[in-house]
Formats: structure tokens, C-alpha cells, sequence
């Protein structure tokens, strides 16, 4: 079964030109397109596709205000922001608002259908140029959340803690069940239920501020 993708974006010829990409992995569908928030919403909302890429500016409109909406209605909702902004604020914004991925327009083919395939795996997926910037930034961010938050493990099931060790440990979704020895679903569906109890948007948040409290297993 295919995975499923929707592409929001203000430019049609970019749009389309993704579409095309994407077209060149037989394992992946594009389901829908949308230019501006209200068709970004109804598309979701309609298919639930298993990745979204969504532009950082939209004619008019925020992507981080798309991002965050869709977000707060479902915490697990794969979405990757692909934009021209390589600036750090735009960035760490776009992770603290719940972005799955942080990819730049300007990448080669090649490399962005790689990413993609990763992200639809379960992969947090950042531009190499900036890897190294959001790495530092959430790492000093996590550790003022370890000595100052009230989150607790305590409130996670043992399953969802194994899980969100798993995070830590950077795993996919895919390899995360052959861990567990648990479907995808299941998978998919601890992972949404962890992030709403401790109060995360994504997570790459998750696994920061887990791997800050030494839950990492590698």
C-alpha cells in the first residue's frame, strides 16, 4: 500500500514539480494538493495523509499557523516544512510549533525524495546546513525543560515509555515495532498518546528532552 502525501503550497508549478518527484517512488501517492490554509485543513481532514510537506509563507498566510492547527488537532500528523528560509529563528519555530522536518526548497532532487522517504518512515528529517544549529539550540532548551518542567514520566504506560526510549534512540516508526514487536499502527498510536500526556508538539522535542534524562539505549 502506497504512503500517502499532501503538498501545500502557494506555487502551482512548484507543486507540481514535487508531485512529479514524488511520482518517481512507486511506494508513494500524492492525494491532494492545496494552495492556502482553508484547502490545507479540508485535504487533511478528508484524507489524512501519511506526510504532509507544507511551506513555511503562504500568500496572505503562516504555514506555522497551518502547522500548529493541524497539530493540536492530532499531535501524531507527520508534517514536514519545506521552504526557501534557511534562518535559524524560522527553524527553531517551526520545531517548537511541531514540525516533523525541516527541508530546504534549493536541495537537489535526488537528496529531497530521500528525506521524504525517510520522513515517511518515522524520521525526523533536517537540511544538513542546519542540523548541526537546531541540535545546539534544543539541547540547551531541553535542559532548562529537564530542571524547570513539571512533565513526568510517571503519566506514560511502560509501553510508551519503551517507546519514547526508541525516539530517543532516533528509531523510525518501522524499526521501533520490529523493536517492540508491535505493528506500525500501534506504533503510531503510542506515539500520539505519549506526546499529548507530556504536553510535546513533535517529536523531536520528545526525544531531546528524553535523551536529557538518559533514556537513550544506544
Amino acid at each position: 500500500m502506497a504512503n500517502t502525501v499532501l503538498i501545500v503550497d502557494d506555487h502551482p508549478l512548484f507543486r507540481r514539480g514535487v508531485a512529479q518527484l514524488l511520482a518517481m517512488d512507486p511506494e508513494i501517492q500524492v492525494i491532494g494538493e492545496a494552495a492556502d490554509k482553508a484547502g490545507a485543513l479540508e485535504m487533511t481532514r478528508r484524507h489524512e495523509p501519511d506526510l504532509i510537506l507544507l511551506d513555511l509563507n503562504l500568500k496572505s498566510e503562516s504555514g506555522l499557523d497551518i502547522l500548529a492547527e493541524l497539530k493540536e488537532e492530532d499531535p501524531s500528523r507527520r508534517i514536514v516544512m519545506l521552504t526557501v528560509s534557511d534562518a535559524p529563528d524560522d527553524l527553531m519555530h517551526a520545531i517548537r510549533t511541531g514540525a516533523d522536518g525541516y527541508l530546504l526548497k534549493d536541495m537537489e532532487p535526488e537528496d529531497l525524495l530521500s528525506r521524504l522517504r525517510e520522513a515517511l518512515t518515522g524520521k525526523t528529517v533536517i537540511s544538513d546546513a542546519l542540523a548541526g544549529r537546531l541540535a545546539a539550540a534544543l539541547r540547551a532548551e531541553a535542559q532548562d525543560a529537564t530542571r524547570k518542567s513539571d512533565r513526568d514520566l510517571a503519566v506514560l504506560t511502560d509501553r510508551e515509555q519503551a517507546v519514547l526510549r526508541c525516539v530517543a534512540d532516533g528509531q523510525s516508526n518501522k524499526l521501533i515495532a520490529r523493536t517492540l514487536s508491535i505493528t506500525e499502527g500501534t506504533v503510531k498510536v503510542h506515539v500520539k498518546h505519549m506526546l499529548k500526556k507530556l504536553n510535546f508538539r513533535s517529536r523531536v522535542e520528545a526525544a531531546v528532552w528524553a535523551t536529557e534524562l538518559g533514556m537513550r539505549q544506544q
